[in-house]
């Protein structure tokens, strides 16, 4: 009889397998460690197999690969685990920093992230230089976005940052790390730049990073992309609905950017169960910053009810009256599109938010290049909407939804709609009412978008004014220039 082996738990051999009865209970440590090391892992590289007849002479070969790399990126918040961090694919080339022609990289104190031998850009989470890559890979996501909607309707061309011209292609540069104990982020035109900041967010002391939230990232790149196309709505001497437009398009972009990714719209709809007025993450706003500011669904909730009459001047409540109004007609168009039995439900959305995305890109486009208006941009999408052929329900579905926020009237409005008749507006700003950007992200907030500088200049030329009448006039007296006169 031949001697019974023991093998140890910790030995698996070809020679001496595990017995079949052996189910191996990993840790959560170990399957945590199992699923990063995953993420890691680099396949071969390609092969070609030729078959051909042995009478056939030798064929020139040549292998067209795609350009692109292969980044790890959070896929929505932090907060929201069960999508976590997952690899993504940037097509084109993108070098050392990490840098293309579009975007540059800007971290100061972090060394530049070098790809791999795959050409790719594989860092470990939660570390200087995967923020590097997240961010730029955000960025990136998102201009390209845009400038496939502008291709798809027709009119493809590259978005330009605001300070782009035929002599300045200057890129816009990426600051993850920009702004160390700020809670807050923002776009900088002077800067050319995003800066991210971070901040302790609890007594645990626990440092949170705004450059790791998709949505923070997609919606101030957002407010870069709209500049870009109309440089004059974020100034502060605009209509508060002007300044709602461009503090609305960032949240938008954030929606627009899931609705872009097939994974991320499968998540939505099976989180939701194909009702997009449940609670869902692709409606709630940078959830992980908000629950450090005590907010449950986040710092903005897009599936609102809030109307025009509610908002005042207020510019971030004002944003969020077209931002709900558009996921409406998102959730509309999708329940009219939605066919179960032919078609699934994260085809019809992934779809439907590709249409919406360009539609409302359009509207922007078409709208007035300052001081623009809710009711400008409403008309502008069902006009477009019905160019496009649509069917009359969608333009049903514009006109309805903003009808009820009390951005449309009923009254029609004089000129041609293109075969629609357009809407004048309800609730229209007061002449020369000013923006209250208090409550907006970093970039309404920065002082080069308003009016504080002249402000301050005013005061500065009152000084200077002061001056000069004081020392001519204690001059003319006799008296030393400088010295202050008795009262």
């Amino acid at each position: 009889m031949e001697p019974t082996l023991l093998v140890p738990a910790n030995v698996v051999t070809a020679r001496h397998p595990l017995p079949l009865s052996f189910v191996p209970m990993p840790s959560a440590a170990y399957r945590l460690h199992r699923k990063a090391a995953q993420l890691a892992e680099q396949p071969g590289r390609p092969r070609l197999t030729l078959l051909q007849a042995d009478t056939a002479p030798p064929p020139a070969l040549h292998l067209d690969l795609p350009v692109g790399s292969r980044v790890l990126i959070w896929k929505q918040d932090p907060s929201v685990a069960d999508l976590g961090v997952r690899k993504s694919y940037l097509p084109g080339i993108v070098l050392q920093g990490p840098r293309d022609a579009r975007i540059t990289y800007g971290v100061p104190g972090i060394a530049s992230v070098s790809p791999n031998s795959f050409g790719d850009f594989i860092m470990a989470p939660e570390t200087d230089q995967f923020d590097a890559v997240h961010t730029f890979a955000i960025v990136r996501q998102t201009l390209t976005m845009y400038q496939r909607a502008l291709a798809a309707s027709g009119a493809p061309a590259p978005l330009p940052w605001q300070w782009n011209s035929a002599s300045n292609t200057a890129p816009l540069a990426v600051f993850p790390h920009g702004l160390p104990d700020v809670m807050n982020a923002y776009y900088s035109r002077s800067d050319r730049a995003v800066k991210f900041g971070d901040f302790i967010a609890d007594d645990e002391h626990a440092r949170m990073y705004t450059c790791r939230s998709l949505d923070i990232v997609s919606h101030e790149t957002g407010h870069a992309v709209l500049d870009g196309l109309k440089p004059r709505w974020l100034l502060s001497n605009n209509p508060p609905q002007t300044g709602g437009l461009h503090e609305s398009f960032g949240d938008l972009t954030a929606i627009f950017l899931t609705l872009s990714q097939l994974d991320l719209v499968e998540a939505v709809i099976a989180q939701t169960r194909a009702d997009l007025h449940d609670k869902t993450f692709l409606a709630d706003m940078a959830e992980q910053f908000g629950l450090a500011l005590g907010r449950p669904n986040g710092l903005r909730n897009a599936d609102n009810d809030l109307k025009l009459s509610d908002a005042g001047t207020e510019v971030h409540a004002i944003s969020q009256v077209f931002t709900g109004a558009i996921y409406d007609i998102l959730a509309d168009m999708f329940s009219f599109e939605r066919q179960p039995a032919v078609e699934d439900d994260a085809v019809v959305l992934l779809r439907v938010g590709e249409y919406l995305r360009g539609l409302v890109l359009r509207a922007l486009l078409a709208a007035p290049d300052s001081r623009a208006t809710f009711a400008d941009v409403a008309n502008q999408m069902m006009s477009i909407s019905a160019t496009d052929g649509k069917p009359q329900d969608y333009i049903g579905f514009i006109r309805n939804r903003f009808i009820v926020r009390e951005v449309l009237s009923t009254q029609a409005l004089a000129g041609d709609g293109g075969g629609v008749t357009l809407l004048q507006a309800l609730v229209v700003d007061a002449p020369n009412a000013p923006q209250d950007r208090r409550a907006c992200c970093g970039t309404m907030n920065h002082a080069q978008y308003g009016s504080q500088e002249d402000v301050l200049d005013d005061e500065r030329q009152a000084l200077a004014a002061w001056c000069h009448g004081y020392h001519n006039g204690a001059a003319g007296n006799g008296a030393a220039a400088g010295t202050p006169a008795t009262p």
